[in-house]
């Protein structure tokens, strides 16, 4: 678990102490669904359902950040729906390393930490409000060290606060990315992580196109 005692941006330590996420992005209409499901579901050791509520929040001051040319650091929760014992979790993400550190894949400090009880009234005590909330709905692959996640977002009906399924049209997203923060220390370098989810990309050359983001 993480320090946040100084808030989220201290999970953003300077040297190897600086945990990190390697992924890989891709986007695919649904009538894909099966032959990429089918081929997630031949490269990895686990499967599962996935359902999850996610909101987004910004400091009460990100306007202000904002105006002076600052890039505040915006929180996520996430709950696990399907899992009826999960609590929430906090993380926030740091800008992506450049591309010329980094040119195969996104590789962005990650701070996280799990919360026991009220998560929103955390990050409110934190200083946080809510800026959107949405749900995704899909499937979840296991892979060595790696998360595969491939879902469709569902929005939320303002009146009930409950997801709106969504539509046949809607684009699947895909997240190929470590499972848990990794450091970057000459025992475990992050460019053996690269390694890992390029191979994904390899196996999934000619049906998915997975690749950076700068986000």
């Amino acid at each position: 678990m993480d320090d946040w005692s100084n808030g989220p941006a201290a999970g953003f330590r300077p040297g190897s102490l600086i945990l990190y996420e390697v992924a890989l992005f891709g986007e695919f209409f649904s009538k894909d669904l099966k032959a990429i499901r089918e081929r997630f579901g031949l490269h990895s050791e686990s499967a599962q359902a996935m359902h999850c509520r996610e909101i987004l929040m910004e400091p009460l001051d990100a306007q202000q950040q904002r105006n002076a040319g600052l890039d505040p650091v915006m929180l996520r929760a996430r709950k696990e729906l399907l899992e009826p014992d999960s609590g929430w979790a906090l993380y926030c993400f740091s800008k992506p390393e450049p591309t010329k550190l980094y040119s195969e894949a996104t590789v962005r400090p990650w701070a996280t930490v799990q919360v026991i009880g009220d998560a929103l009234s955390f990050a409110s005590a934190m200083g946080y409000v809510r800026r959107s909330q949405i749900y995704k709905r899909g499937y979840s692959f296991r892979r060595g060290p790696l998360l595969i996640q491939m879902c469709q977002q569902e929005q939320v009906d303002p009146r009930t606060q409950r997801p709106i399924p969504a539509h046949a049209d809607t684009l699947w997203e895909v997240e190929v990315k470590n499972a848990q923060p990794a450091r970057n220390t000459q025992e475990r370098p992050l460019t053996a992580l690269i390694q890992e989810v390029l191979k994904v990309q390899e196996f999934m050359k000619g049906l998915l196109d997975l690749r950076r983001q700068d986000l």
